[in-house]
Formats: C-alpha cells, sequence, structure tokens
C-alpha cells in the first residue's frame, strides 16, 4: 500500500457507464420482496436481481396497456349507453341524413 495516491486524474460518479435506455435510481422495496427476487436470481444460477424486477414490472406495465381500438370501442359503449337511457340517439352520417333511433 502507498502512503500516497494521486487523485489529480480521478472522475467521479459510477466506474462502469450506464447502457443505453437504463436509469439509475434510489427505490425503497420491503425487504421480504427484495430477498424473494434475491433467491429467484439464485435459483436460476446467479444473475441479477434487479433485472428480474425490472421483467416483472415490464410485464405488469404491458398487461395494463390497451389498444386503441379497444379504448374507442369502449368509450363508444359508454356514450351510446348514456344516451339510450335519455331513450333517443341522433346519428347524423356525412351526408347530411338524420337518423333517429328511440325507445318508445
Amino acid at each position: 500500500m502507498k502512503a500516497e495516491y494521486d487523485f489529480r486524474k480521478g472522475k467521479r460518479g459510477a466506474v462502469l457507464p450506464q447502457p443505453p435506455g437504463k436509469v439509475r435510481i434510489t427505490i425503497r422495496l420491503d425487504a421480504d420482496i427484495l430477498d424473494w427476487y434475491r433467491q429467484q436470481a439464485d435459483e436460476q444460477g446467479g444473475g441479477n436481481y434487479q433485472s428480474l424486477i425490472n421483467q416483472s414490472l415490464r410485464q405488469v406495465m404491458e398487461s395494463h396497456q390497451v389498444s386503441l381500438e379497444e379504448l374507442l370501442r369502449r368509450v363508444m359503449r359508454e356514450e351510446l349507453a348514456q344516451y339510450m337511457t335519455n331513450n333517443e340517439l341522433d346519428i347524423s352520417s356525412s351526408q347530411g341524413n338524420d337518423f333517429r333511433i328511440s325507445e318508445e
């Protein structure tokens, strides 16, 4: 061990650069959750428990995404139901013809 070290050319921060698309954050997790992910990584022959957490979060995120078609259909159903409860629905075509549907 040296008596003195020269840090004039030293750089602050992480030694390894972050991969593109990744962001370093600080997050607080329950100890049992973190232990479970570490155990899963060990059972899979080692590896990175953080990748398992990221994979789990991505699966949840992707399972909650709704296609534009599905969203539009849901909105149309809700709007049509609202008009139908008022017992009358007016639909106008682009040619200017009026169609009237009523529940009488």
